[in-house]
């Protein structure tokens, strides 16, 4: 036991660095949201379109950087995440000096002044699509990977000790870009952006080059290895991934989930600063901490006394009574929702992933493609919440009110995820 351990210690460091620079890369958003909307005057909606092209990546490629991993391996992929990572991380500087050159707008240099914030929002769009496709390609290695290093029954411990990386660097992100600007958001200027996107640029292409030489064996899961597809005989028979039920239930439930989850973990500044609350950047921290409080309950208690299964009941049971409660208290309470959604969502991802990719065997790396296709969920759920959020507020709805009642749209979801965890992974065929 202690050297199956110590065989997993070294692996286990190298995918937690992993999955915390994709909550970092994910937790930029959270700041950028708010500063683009305040620096360049975009609507809601807009300024959430940054978190929808950024997951819209994983429909366009989740299932192709799947074909990439079987082609050159795990290890050679990741490397590949991080340089994509770099180059989006240049290109967000290109709008940002373009903001810089063009800061005043007055008289009749509105229109052109319009003209400008049009053409940032869609260069800062695009650099958020190239960030989402490194997201797309390093996630397709990481998540499966992590799942299959040990026993299946204990992936979501595992899982468990990856998100609690991943999470704090949400916050992380968000605390250091207000430290290099020096600002508080409600100050910050989109220009200012610049010198600490060059010092993130680099950091990801050295973790590039540092992760071709890190300790990482190319692994397979039980079937997966030429000849030994008996080994898994459920997934011996199957000659196409669309015959695994529990699989595409679990792909439709991750969807919705990380939509959920995108929403608890970005929408802190954006919530704080419309209820008008001191140094919103600070509520950054909420999700976080409930998600990292959740983890640590994975980690202590799955897969006994608590099974993966049953982790994702107590958890959407949790999502659930926290949404109606969020509709029902004053909307200066909704912020505080945040923590217990993100409370909820902790054990969901590390319970739904292995039970989705339960006997899938020779077909596991294109069942994980395909479940990191459904994290585009993070693109449709976060911007569904700007679209509904600005619908409320132009009926009449206060901001408060508005951005409170927009959180309805997490309510069904939870519910499709409870029903998951009652029934829908126990689909077979």
């Amino acid at each position: 036991m202690n050297k199956t351990k110590q065989n997993f210690a070294i692996p286990l460091a190298c995918i937690g660095l992993m999955f915390f620079m994709v909550g970092f890369a994910l937790g930029l958003n959270g700041y950028l949201i708010p500063l683009l909307k305040s620096s360049l005057n975009v609507s809601g909606w807009q300024s959430y379109l940054i978190v929808f092209v950024t997951f819209s990546a994983f429909l366009i490629f989740g299932y192709p950087a799947g074909s990439i991993i079987k082609k050159i391996g795990y290890k050679k992929t990741m490397s590949l995440a991080f340089i994509i990572f770099a180059v989006a991380f240049v290109l967000f500087i290109i709008p940002a000096k373009i903001a810089q050159a063009n800061m005043t707008f007055e008289g009749d240099r509105e229109v052109v002044a319009s003209m400008v914030r049009l053409k940032c929002l869609l260069l800062f769009l695009i650099a958020s699509f190239i960030s989402g496709l490194g997201n797309t390609v390093l996630q397709a290695a990481i998540n499966p990977y992590i799942t299959i290093l040990g026993p299946m029954e204990t992936g979501a411990k595992r899982i468990s000790i990856m998100g609690i990386c991943n999470k704090l660097a949400y916050p992380a992100a968000t605390l250091f870009l207000a430290w290099l600007i020096g600002k508080s958001i409600n100050e910050a200027k989109v220009s200012d952006i610049i010198v600490p996107f060059y010092w993130i640029t680099a950091i990801f292409l050295a973790l590039g080059i540092l992760v071709l030489f890190a300790p990482l064996q190319e692994i397979k899961a039980v079937g997966e290895e030429e000849g030994k597809e008996e080994d898994c005989p459920y997934a011996a028979s199957k000659t196409s991934i669309w015959q695994f039920p529990h699989l595409i239930l679990g792909g439709i439930t991750l969807f919705l989930y990380v939509g959920v989850e995108t929403l608890a973990l970005q929408t802190p500044v954006d919530m704080a600063t419309t209820l008008k609350l001191s140094h919103p950047e600070l509520y950054q921290w909420l999700p976080s901490i409930g998600m990292t409080i959740g983890y640590i309950a994975g980690i202590l208690l799955i897969p006994k006394p608590l099974s993966q299964a049953n982790a994702l009941k107590i958890c959407s049971w949790i999502a659930v009574i926290g949404s109606i409660l969020a509709l029902l208290l004053p909307a200066k309470y909704s912020v505080w929702f945040l923590f217990s959604m993100a409370l909820a969502c902790s054990l969901m991802w590390p319970a739904i992933w292995p039970l989705a990719m339960a006997d899938l065997g020779k077909f596991t790396k294109k069942g994980a493609a395909l479940l990191v296709v459904t994290i585009f969920g993070g693109a449709v759920i976060p911007f569904l919440f700007g679209i509904l959020k600005d619908a409320l507020q132009n009926s009449g709805f206060a901001p408060d009110q508005a951005i409170k009642w927009a959180f309805s749209i997490a309510l069904p979801c939870f519910i499709f995820i409870l029903w998951y965890g009652y029934k829908g992974y126990k689909i077979r065929r």
